[in-house]
């Protein structure tokens, strides 16, 4: 299993060598003004059944974006993510990366780097996808090898703009390579409606759906069908299409080929021993090449770790961002084994905290922070790593088999199913060391994914949702960590300003901004 991630990992880094854009693909009339991928010319798409596959991998590698630049997975989407919830606070020092700050107290403008910088790139993801797209068909490859490769692709294609239309509302919708005449076409710098985008995705995962593979009949990482089904059932939960959303689930729940269950130790799963286990529904692939290159998220692991404060004097482990907010550590029940599996303490013992791995980090009084994301940890002594702390070879969990099973719990007891709903919930519990419960609540299934997805970049789109099915339950959320969100606006972020400029003005602003 480990030989075969590290090679489709390593593959993905060679893509970003022989794939790159010959255009960034950032901007509103940029990103539809971009010259074909690379170095690879069409005569050799036509005359190379490997050179299909040399453009998926183009699009799988847009995944690693991060840092302070084009960001799809890394410091910026956790903030959008994470920081902009209850989940956590921007954590690091007061003063530290201001834009983080505005993201956390919802004080954001439309010039906002963070959110020009997380458009840039899913909208560079989506760009890849259509020019793979606009491609594919020309290889001389078997027909069901293309439709593969085609269903891998938008899969990606499906999950980037399901990220963005979560972030933003309605976009640009680009479900193409346009034509050199089109460019300038006012039609494709205007948002379509958030509907429209849905549709969209819909669309794009019901095929990968049915002409991806099934898990253990494709290389381990690849997008299967049980990834694309979970992709779709998420999307249909938020579009309260509740009996789709079931019938999805159900179907890998109930599947017969045993490929999908829950990870026995919780903890683990997001250590180098879970990656890719039975537990994983779809993940961002690592790993470490032969030339000792770290393939990993720009600044994931480093941007989230526990940072040297007030004494410092050790070596410490990161920027110390995203840390977990109190409210997230006093929602776990006594006993929940998910509660230590999820956030690293610091204490003012003089003790200090030791990791699963032995690193010892002091007391309070050499730590900036009294909380850190356990799952953002990558061990440097007990996981491979090639020493280049910006790029730790952590694998990103992006959908899990617990998560597959609390959508089939939600949509089952909003469609009269709440025996088998409360069936789902209790087998999320009997893990995490909790008992069972005897009757199931929505209220109930949402603390239970709260809990059990805690700081893997979902909860505030959650709470978005689940005020629209709920309404009056955002509000008093954020305002008991001293927040105001302001209903008609903080559902979404601000669309960036620099994007509006580009467009000539084409690209309307949401409400509030």
């Amino acid at each position: 299993m480990k030989a075969t991630t590290t090679s489709l990992a390593r593959r993905i880094a060679l893509a970003s060598l022989g794939l790159t854009l010959t255009a960034a693909a950032v901007g509103c009339k940029d990103f539809l003004d971009v010259a074909p991928q690379g170095q690879l010319t069409e005569d050799q798409i036509r005359t190379d059944p490997a050179a299909a596959q040399k453009l998926v991998d183009g699009v799988y590698n847009v995944m690693y974006l991060g840092g302070f630049d084009p960001d799809t997975h890394g410091l910026q989407f956790v903030i959008l993510t994470d920081v902009a919830s209850d989940d956590s606070d921007k954590g690091s020092t007061p003063t530290d990366y201001g834009p983080a700050g505005e993201v956390d107290n919802f004080t954001l403008s439309p010039s906002n780097g963070i959110v020009n910088n997380v458009w840039k790139g899913y909208f560079q993801g989506i760009n890849r996808a259509n020019q793979a797209l606009d491609k594919i068909p020309l290889s001389p490859a078997p027909e069901a090898t293309k439709n593969r490769l085609i269903g891998e692709v938008r899969f990606l294609r499906g999950y980037f703009y399901f990220n963005m239309v979560r972030f933003f509302g309605g976009l640009p919708k680009l479900d193409r390579v346009p034509a050199t005449s089109e460019i300038n076409n006012p039609a494709l710098q205007a948002r379509a409606s958030a509907q429209e985008i849905y549709q969209l995705i819909i669309d794009d995962l019901q095929f990968a759906a049915a002409n991806l593979p099934l898990k253990g009949a494709t290389e381990t990482g690849r997008a299967t069908k049980a990834a694309a089904q979970a992709m779709l059932a998420k999307v249909y939960l938020y579009q309260k299409n509740y009996q789709q959303a079931y019938d999805l689930t159900n179907e890998i729940i109930t599947g017969k080929s045993g490929a999908y269950g829950l990870y026995p130790t919780y903890e683990n799963i997001w250590r180098e021993a879970g990656a890719n286990s039975e537990e994983s529904i779809f993940e961002i692939q690592t790993g470490v090449n032969a030339s000792c290159n770290n393939s990993a998220v720009n600044l994931y692991t480093v941007s989230q770790g526990p940072r040297a404060g007030g004494r410092g004097g050790w070596a410490d482990l990161g920027f110390g961002f995203n840390t977990p907010t109190q409210q997230l550590a006093d929602a776990y029940e006594p006993g929940d084994k998910r509660r230590a599996g999820s956030i690293i303490f610091i204490t003012t013992a003089r003790t200090g905290t030791v990791l699963w791995d032995g690193f010892r980090i002091p007391s309070k009084d050499s730590v900036e922070n009294f909380r850190y994301s356990y799952k953002a940890y990558h061990s440097r002594t007990k996981e491979r790593n090639c020493g280049n702390n910006d790029y730790l070879p952590k694998n990103v969990r992006i959908m899990r088999y617990a998560e597959v099973l609390l959508i089939n719990a939600e949509a089952g007891l909003q469609t009269g199913q709440s025996g088998p709903a409360l069936t789902r919930v209790n087998d999320v519990r009997r893990r995490a060391g909790l008992p069972a419960l005897t009757s199931v609540t929505l209220p109930a299934i949402w603390q239970e994914r709260r809990v059990e997805l805690a700081l893997e970049h979902d909860r505030f789109f959650d709470l978005v949702r689940q005020e629209s099915v709920q309404p009056g339950r955002i509000v008093p959320i954020f305002a008991a960590q001293g927040k105001t969100f302001v209903k008609g606006k903080h559902e979404l972020f601000p669309i960036p300003q620099e994007q509006i400029d580009l467009s000539g003005g084409q690209l309307k602003q949401n409400l509030g901004y």
